[in-house]
C-alpha cells in the first residue's frame, strides 16, 4: 500500500519535470507508514546536480507562519495581545491613504484583514522587481524594515479593518516590526527562540534583507513567471488582472538565485523540506503553541482574490480537496520558487514539496496533492 503511494507521487514528480512545470520538483512525506523523499529533474540547470533532501530554498510565504508562531508565543507569554492596537506598538506610524494603525489589531495584520492593500501591485514593486530592466536595476538593492512599510503606506487602504480580506505582504513586514518593538530584539533572533531553536531545525534561517546569497547547500530558483509584459503600465495592475499581464512562460527560465530578498518579515526564511515537515506537523497538532494561540492560529476567514476555495488563519491556510476534505496549509510563492507545507487535521498526514520555477507551480501541487491524499485541489467555483 505505501509503495502504491509512493510509486504515484513519484509519477506525479516526473511529470511535473516532463510536462516543463519546474527544473526539478520533490516531495516529503511523513504518515503511519514512516518518512519518504523523492524527486524530480536537476538543483541546477547548468551542472545537472540532482536535487538532496538537504537542499536549502527560499519558502515565501511560509515564513508568514513563522511570524505568526512568534508574535502568538509573545501573547502566551503576556507581552501582548493579539487584540492590541497596530497604534500601540507602533505609534503614528502607521498613518495615510486611509491606512490607520489605531483602527487596525495585530491579529487583522497576521489574517490579512487589516485592510492593507496587496503589496505585490504596489507600482514601485512592480517597476523594480516585475519589468525585466527594472529587476536588473535592483536585484542587490538592500530595502530597510522602514522603507516597505513606507511602500505599503502609499497603497490605499481597501476597506475597512476586519471588513474583508486582502493578501498584504506590508502587514506581516508591520507585524515583524511589532516584534522588534515590544522584545527589543531583532526579528531572526525572535524567530530563531520561538520556532527554530524549540522544534530544533537543522537547516532553517532567516534571511537578513542585505543577505544576497544562501548559507550552504542549496538548490537554484529559476524563473519564466516574475516579469509582466513590455507593453503593460505597472499602475493598472489589479487581483484579478495580473496573471494575464505576464509574460509568456516561453524560452529558457531565468537564474535568480542570487538576488536580495526583501519580503523581510513576510517572507524570509530558508529552510529544507525536512525542516518544513517538522514544522507543518508541529503547528497542525499544536505542540508548539498553547490551546488558545493554537486555536487561534487555525481559526480562518473566507478569502478573496486569492486561492480557490481557500481559507485564511494567521499566517496559516486551510484549502478544500475536490472530495470536500479540507487540508491545514503553509504555502509559499516568491521568484523563481514555490513550496507548500500541508496535511490532514489530525495531522497524521503531512506532505512538504518545493518547485525550484515560479511559472506553474498550482499546477504541479495540484498534481502532487492528488497523488498523496487521493484528491486534487478543489478549483470549482
Amino acid at each position: 500500500m505505501a509503495d502504491d503511494r509512493y510509486d504515484r507521487i513519484q509519477a506525479a514528480l516526473d511529470r511535473v519535470v516532463a510536462d516543463g512545470s519546474a527544473p526539478s520538483a520533490v516531495a516529503h512525506l511523513k504518515d503511519g507508514d514512516g518518512t519518504w523523499f523523492g524527486s524530480a529533474g536537476v538543483a541546477d540547470l547548468e551542472t545537472g546536480r540532482r536535487r538532496d533532501p538537504k537542499d536549502r530554498f527560499q519558502v515565501g510565504s511560509i515564513g508568514k507562519a513563522f511570524t505568526a508562531t512568534a508574535l502568538l508565543t509573545l501573547e502566551a507569554e503576556g507581552v501582548l495581545n493579539l487584540d492590541d492596537t497596530v497604534d500601540t506598538w507602533l505609534p503614528g506610524v502607521i498613518r495615510g491613504n486611509g491606512n490607520d494603525g489605531t483602527r487596525m489589531t495585530l491579529r487583522q495584520l497576521l489574517s490579512n484583514t487589516s485592510g492593507l492593500g496587496t503589496t505585490g501591485l504596489s507600482p514601485e514593486i512592480v517597476r523594480r522587481y516585475h519589468t525585466r530592466s527594472g529587476f536588473a536595476e535592483n536585484r542587490y538593492h538592500v530595502w530597510t524594515v522602514d522603507e516597505l512599510i513606507r511602500v505599503q503606506l502609499d497603497i490605499p487602504a481597501v476597506f475597512a479593518p476586519g471588513e474583508g480580506f486582502s493578501y498584504a505582504n506590508g502587514g506581516f513586514q508591520i507585524a515583524g516590526a511589532v516584534i522588534e518593538k515590544a522584545t527589543g530584539r531583532s526579528y531572526q533572533q525572535e524567530i530563531d527562540r520561538t520556532v527554530i531553536q524549540p522544534l530544533g531545525l537543522p537547516d532553517t534561517y532567516t534571511q537578513d534583507l542585505s543577505e544576497s546569497r544562501f548559507r550552504g547547500q542549496h538548490c537554484k530558483a529559476y524563473s519564466k513567471g516574475l516579469f509582466i509584459r513590455d507593453d503593460v503600465d505597472p499602475d493598472i495592475l489589479t487581483a484579478e488582472n495580473y496573471q494575464s499581464l505576464l509574460e509568456e512562460p516561453a524560452g529558457d527560465p531565468l537564474d535568480i538565485t542570487e538576488r536580495t530578498y526583501f519580503e523581510g518579515a513576510a517572507g524570509c526564511v530558508v529552510s529544507t523540506t525536512g525542516d518544513l515537515l517538522t514544522v507543518a506537523e508541529a503547528l497542525i497538532t499544536g505542540s508548539l503553541l498553547p490551546t488558545d494561540q493554537h486555536r487561534a492560529m487555525w481559526t480562518t476567514v473566507a478569502t478573496a482574490n486569492w486561492l480557490p476555495n481557500a481559507r485564511y488563519g494567521l499566517g496559516v491556510s486551510q484549502w478544500r480537496l475536490a472530495d470536500g476534505r479540507q487540508l491545514h496549509v503553509m504555502s509559499g510563492m516568491t521568484g523563481g520558487t514555490a513550496c507548500l507545507a500541508l496535511g490532514t487535521p489530525d495531522g497524521e498526514t503531512v506532505l512538504a514539496t518545493h518547485v525550484n520555477g515560479d511559472w506553474n507551480w498550482y499546477l504541479a501541487f495540484y498534481q502532487i496533492a492528488e497523488a498523496v491524499f487521493g484528491s486534487p485541489f478543489d478549483v470549482s467555483e
